[in-house]
């Protein structure tokens, strides 16, 4: 008795499934591995990388196509461009694998919420991809270029994107929740890697471009781009965009190079910075007392200096930790002046420490924040000299 009803449980459970009946062949998509959004006229014009599959695998490429395909299309919505897509790619494209959306530079500066808006609504478009921002470029051109050793481009900007996040500390990863966040807060501001094409764009396009030594044309991160509300207003440069890092505890190592006492050079290795920013307000005044802890290795030295001895390692600590105040200095600076718009998040620490005080200034914050008084103290702390304790004697 109890096997009957067991197997007629079976058989009920089995109808209710559901199945493969929503399922979606491979052979029937076009995966979309990049998304490009720039405007033409009152239209928008979207460019969509598309991954050429046999070309991907090694063992199965046929040598005569390319990995990638580019297409492009126009509408009044960008729903209207997508679906316009189905006139000109041949199969349908689906976005779920999408890795990087890319921004023009000139439709960025005219807005970028409604594109957004659309890639949170669409529920085809997951969150989990990298936004960034073409400099002197659009689009369309950043994402026709063939990129050598990584068959697929888009794959290739988001491991330059992650590799210098770790390694030098010039971009970062933002997804659709974040940047929805932060251009949402009370400050509505953010920042994006910035991308630049170098080199002949046309020829970029080509199979020369990945079967040369030198490639005719390359794609490098060039540092932040600045949005208040939601327009690009500048750029930060690679420099600045490294000691922006900084600021917001972004930074997982970096290189620092400082001249040594009488001539030559030293370079050291950031393996550890920890960011602590207070506000407080005097008199109704606020201001902000940033403070940053830093260890280091001595990666290569310039100079004949004894690295054996405490002093040594000292006055690295001090011309390192001078260095780095400076530069920070100078990009709180260029922030507060050039663009008055608060992607330091200041505004924010403030309310943390007194919302009552903050509550009487947060109307007046945009004419406030260029003039805000802001302290840096930097401390650094040698703690390797690597296998090699003093350099190599030079003349």
């Amino acid at each position: 008795m109890k096997k009957s009803l067991i197997v007629i449980f079976l058989v009920i459970f089995t109808l209710l499934l559901s199945g493969c009946w929503s399922k979606r062949e491979l052979s029937d998509l076009a995966i979309v591995s990049a998304l490009g959004i720039d405007k033409i006229n009152d239209e928008y014009y979207i460019s969509v990388q598309i991954v050429n599959a046999g070309e991907m695998s090694g063992s199965k490429s046929s040598g005569g196509q390319s990995p990638v395909a580019t297409y492009h299309t126009t509408g009044k919505s960008l729903f209207e461009a997508v679906r316009k897509l189905t006139t000109t790619t041949p199969r349908r494209a689906y976005f779920t694998h999408m890795q990087l959306v890319v921004f023009g530079e000139e439709f960025a500066s005219e807005g970028i919420a409604e594109a957004l808006d659309f890639m949170a609504r669409d529920q085809a478009i997951r969150s989990d991809f990298n936004f960034v921002v073409a400099y002197n470029s659009t689009a369309k051109d950043i994402l026709s270029v063939l990129t050598p050793i990584e068959k697929l481009p888009a794959k290739k900007m988001l491991n330059s994107t992650l590799a210098s996040q770790d390694a030098w500390g010039s971009t970062k990863f933002i997804d659709t929740e974040d940047l929805i966040s932060e251009l949402g807060g009370e400050h509505k501001s953010t920042v994006l890697s910035a991308i630049e094409l170098v080199g002949d764009k046309e020829k970029g396009k080509g199979p020369d471009n990945v079967e040369r030594i030198e490639t005719s044309a390359v794609l490098h991160f060039i540092g932040f781009g600045v949005f208040k509300k939601d327009k690009l207003i500048g750029f930060l440069t690679e420099s600045e965009s490294i000691y922006y890092n900084f600021l917001m505890d972004n930074i997982k190592s970096t290189i620092i190079n400082t001249s040594c006492p009488n001539k030559g050079s030293i370079t050291t290795e950031i393996g550890k910075s920890k960011t602590t920013i207070h506000g407080k307000f005097e008199n109704g005044i606020p201001k902000i007392n940033v403070k940053i802890d830093i260890e280091q290795n001595v990666a290569e030295v310039k100079c004949n200096i004894d690295l054996s001895e405490e002093k040594t390692l000292k006055m690295i600590d001090k011309r390192t930790a001078t260095y780095i105040k400076g530069n920070i200095e100078q990009t709180i600076n260029t922030i507060k002046k050039d663009y008055q718009v608060d992607i330091l998040n200041f505004g924010e620490v403030l309310h943390r420490e007194d919302y009552q005080a903050w509550d009487t200034i947060k109307d007046d914050w945009s004419t406030i924040f260029p003039e805000l008084e802001v302290n840096v103290d930097v401390n650094v702390h040698t703690f390797g000299t690597a296998t090699l304790v003093n350099p190599i004697p030079q003349e």
